[in-house]
């Protein structure tokens, strides 16, 4: 089947995503938008960058396998756990939701000549942030950010996006806090997305589309997420 084009005035409709191709690769769109984002993420979909050639159509994907963290699974190294016995760092929930965000698109990654978070990209994930949907976890030491995760959470999940950190165990120690928030409500997993070396240092491991799906069904029935994220944020660390 060839590449779909997204239709703007039906945003919750995509292909099955068993017709993605070898690279997860399902259909593109001329633009975002929240409602197109929250029906992509219930049905194992999410944006991936932009393509490097004119009209710059954004790229949807659901990629086989997928990277899930299971709460349990989450493996602490003995940086991170002194970190966390040392209170090394102040860590907040929503508190800078726009420059965590801006952060994880504009520090420099090996292998990445550029990032895949586009402004526009921001702008969505912004409005979702004000709607409730999207979420981050904030590091800081003397009241200066210097790390942090954002992400979608809905339902029984926790779909991660990206993370950053400006000194070494910053975004580890968010991890571990979103991972306590996860324990705590019952969260079912947390999506990594796309398979990596540090993910699988975390305890992320690869599950197959088809089950994945299975997952995301009983994970996702509602969009609305049993974390109470507002308290967090009230509540600090």
């Amino acid at each position: 089947m060839g590449l779909v084009l997204l239709d703007n005035e039906n945003p919750e409709v995509f292909p099955d995503p068993k017709q993605a191709d070898e690279s997860g690769l399902l259909a593109v769109s001329i633009g975002l938008g929240t409602e197109r984002i929250l029906a992509a993420y219930q049905q194992g979909i999410f944006p991936w960058m932009k393509l490097d050639r004119p009209p710059h159509l954004w790229c949807w994907y659901t990629p086989d396998p997928r990277m899930l963290l299971y709460p349990k699974d989450f493996k602490v190294s003995r940086s991170l756990s002194q970190a966390i016995r040392k209170k090394t760092f102040e860590i907040k929930i929503n508190h800078s939701f726009a420059k965590v965000m801006h952060a994880c698109a504009s520090i420099p990654r090996k292998n990445e000549p550029s990032s895949w978070i586009e402004p526009d990209m921001e702008v969505d994930y912004g409005k979702l942030h004000q709607q409730g949907y999207a979420h981050s976890i904030e590091a800081y030491q003397d009241g200066h950010l210097v790390g942090g995760l954002y992400g979608l959470a809905m339902g029984h999940a926790f779909f991660g996006e990206s993370m950053f950190h400006r000194v070494p165990e910053a975004s580890k120690a968010c991890m571990f806090k979103l991972v306590e928030i996860a324990q705590s409500v019952g969260l079912h997993f947390i999506d990594c997305q796309v398979p990596n070396p540090f993910l699988r240092s975390l305890g992320a491991r690869e599950v197959g589309r088809s089950n994945f799906l299975s997952q995301l069904d009983q994970a996702c029935g509602k969009r609305e997420s049993v974390v109470d994220w507002a308290s967090l944020a009230q509540n600090g660390s």
